[in-house]
């Protein structure tokens, strides 16, 4: 098995590749810190399984697995991420994503969701199956926070933090105006006037 490990902190890459190697010990796991590193090693080449975090550098995991299906890159893709199921997962399945884990999974459901992609099935958990079940044909009754982009919403998450419109900017490389007029649209959607609301 040939995998790809994306996430910025090397000591959970060292940990990841220690789980993934105690069940598939010939595996050729290559390790990258973030997307743009992702897109140069997925260029010609697809791999049994690409592990990525949502939270990265330079381009996040959402970002980075939208460029990859563009490229017409088809390895599967889990992500794996410390927000909960709640805040990224259904946006991590209908962009492309094969599975879903937190990062407070067991070892066990790591190897269990690798498995499952190496069968070409998506993985998801039950709690994440009875999530996606309550939201078929909710549309009416949706939150806020659920009309927003990925892009509007990863920009939510980081005005609620408390960066500031420059180091949003900085951290997505787009211009200040380009996160001045998302916030404006996460205003207007989520009905509200000012970033403390």
């Amino acid at each position: 098995m040939e995998l790809l490990l994306a996430d910025d902190h090397v000591y959970t890459r060292k940990g990841l590749q220690q789980i993934i190697k105690t069940e598939f010990a010939n595996s050729i796991i290559t390790e990258v810190e973030n997307g743009i590193e992702v897109l140069k090693h997925a260029r010609d080449k697809n791999f049994d399984v690409i592990i990525l975090d949502i939270n990265m550098p330079k381009l996040n995991g959402i970002e980075t697995m939208k460029q990859l299906h563009q490229n017409g890159n088809n390895s599967p893709i889990l992500i794996l991420s410390m927000y909960s199921e709640d805040q990224y997962a259904i946006r991590a399945l209908k962009a492309g994503a094969s599975g879903y884990l937190t990062k407070m999974s067991a070892p066990e459901e790591l190897i269990d969701a690798i498995n499952c992609i190496l069968k070409g099935k998506k993985y998801i958990t039950a709690t994440l199956a009875e999530k996606l079940a309550g939201a078929l044909g909710e549309k009416q009754g949706q939150s806020p926070h659920e009309q927003l982009s990925d892009r509007e919403f990863l920009v939510l998450k980081m005005i609620a933090s408390g960066k500031q419109v420059s180091v949003i900017a900085k951290e997505l490389n787009l211009s200040i105006p380009t996160v001045s007029t998302y916030r404006a649209r996460i205003l207007f959607k989520m009905k509200m006037k000012t970033n403390a609301e």
